[in-house]
Parts: structure tokens; C-alpha cells; sequence
């Protein structure tokens, strides 16, 4: 008992090292979230849209992207891509490259769903009415549409959070790596990633509790 107590004695000049990584990991989340969403509700048109083409490339991006391993999406766009067309990207980059295309696909869904569940009289009434397909969907379609899916919009930032972990395979200095470079220095894995697993439950317990206060709020507005 006493040695578990002077290890963590010892890692404690290394905590504030370790929670810096938090404004990295919120960092990749919030920037993959927010492009993910743009994208998400440009495929989520695409997909609703009565052009096959259109219908068909958003069904094959989001297939694409829910078929295959989120880490090798990432060796992708950080290792293969850049080998393969003689360019350099820095591992945040690429990081908030790959989960945003990754994210794009997830909330593509999310958005179709709630797009799909709008009543067919607004779109009727919005055509009778000789409104632009496009005001349409950003004035009225959208806006209904978001206010149904925000708490699985919410669910996805909470997953792009924890996922972020894997970024740690290509050396951008997150939660997660800093946790491991303070494993190898202290040749002792346990008490730096029980420092991590405790932040990372920590932040998941936060956003669910403010995803819960927006459901609950939404709730009280219907």
C-alpha cells in the first residue's frame, strides 16, 4: 500500500502534463464535430435528394466510412495518402481531417432521420408558397429538423470524445499520449492510465449531463 502511495507521489509533478492533453482532446472533438456537421447536412440532403446521382455518392461516402476501422481511415490520411502524393500534414490535422470525414458520415444518418420525420405538409406548404428549395430547407426544414436530433447529435460529440483516443497511435500529444509518455518515463503504466481513464469518464460524465439538460429543455419547449 505504502509503494502504490510513493508512486502516485511520484506521478504527481506529471498530473498537470497529463490533464493539458484535455484542451486537445475537447480540440479534435469540437473541430471534427462541427465539420462533420456541416458535411453531415450536406450528405443528409444529398441523400433525400430526388438526383440519383446525388443519393447514390452520399450512400456510397457513408458506406465507406462505417465499413472500415476508424484507425485505418487515420493511417490513411496521416501516413499513405501523404506518402503517396508527396505532401506534409501535421498529426492534429490530420487527426480533425479523418474524424470529421468519419463523423460526417455517422451524422449524415442522424440528420436524414431527422429530416425524414419533419411533417410533409411544411415542405407542401413551402412549395405552394413558391419558396426556393434552398430557403426551404435552411429556414424551415433544417431548423425542425435539428431541434428532434440534437440529444444523437449530442451523443456523437460525446463518442468523436472518447475516440479521440486513437490519435495517440500517430503522436498527437492528447490526453491518451501524454498518459503513455509518462508510462515509458516512469517504466509504470498504472498510475498514469488511471489518471486518464478517471479524466476521460470524468468529461464523458459532464457532456452527458449537459446533452440531458438540453434534452430536458427541448422537452419543456415542445
Amino acid at each position: 500500500m505504502q509503494g502504490m502511495i510513493d508512486v502516485f507521489n511520484q506521478l504527481k509533478p506529471s498530473i498537470p502534463y497529463i490533464l493539458n492533453g484535455v484542451w486537445v482532446t475537447l480540440q479534435i472533438a469540437f473541430f471534427s464535430a462541427l465539420f462533420g456537421f456541416i458535411l453531415g447536412i450536406i450528405l443528409a440532403i444529398f441523400k433525400i435528394s430526388k438526383l440519383k446521382a446525388l443519393s447514390l455518392f452520399a450512400r456510397f461516402y457513408t458506406s465507406i466510412f462505417r465499413g472500415t476501422p476508424l484507425i485505418m481511415q487515420l493511417s490513411l490520411v496521416y501516413l499513405a495518402l501523404p506518402q503517396l502524393f508527396h505532401f506534409d500534414i501535421e498529426p492534429l490535422t490530420a487527426a480533425i481531417i479523418t474524424f470529421s470525414l468519419n463523423s460526417a458520415a455517422y451524422m449524415s444518418e442522424i440528420i436524414r432521420s431527422g429530416l425524414n420525420a419533419v411533417d410533409k405538409g411544411q415542405y407542401e406548404a413551402g412549395k405552394a408558397l413558391g419558396v426556393p428549395y434552398g430557403k426551404l430547407m435552411l429556414d424551415i426544414i433544417l431548423p425542425q429538423a435539428i431541434k428532434n436530433i440534437l440529444p444523437a447529435l449530442m451523443n456523437e460529440f460525446i463518442t468523436l470524445t472518447k475516440e479521440s483516443a486513437i490519435v495517440s497511435t500517430i503522436a498527437v500529444t492528447d490526453l491518451m499520449r501524454r498518459a503513455e509518455i509518462v508510462s515509458a518515463n516512469m517504466y509504470m503504466y498504472f498510475p498514469p492510465m488511471i489518471v486518464a481513464f478517471i479524466v476521460y469518464y470524468c468529461l464523458t460524465m459532464i457532456l452527458t449531463f449537459i446533452g440531458s439538460l438540453i434534452e430536458r429543455r427541448l422537452g419543456r419547449s415542445d
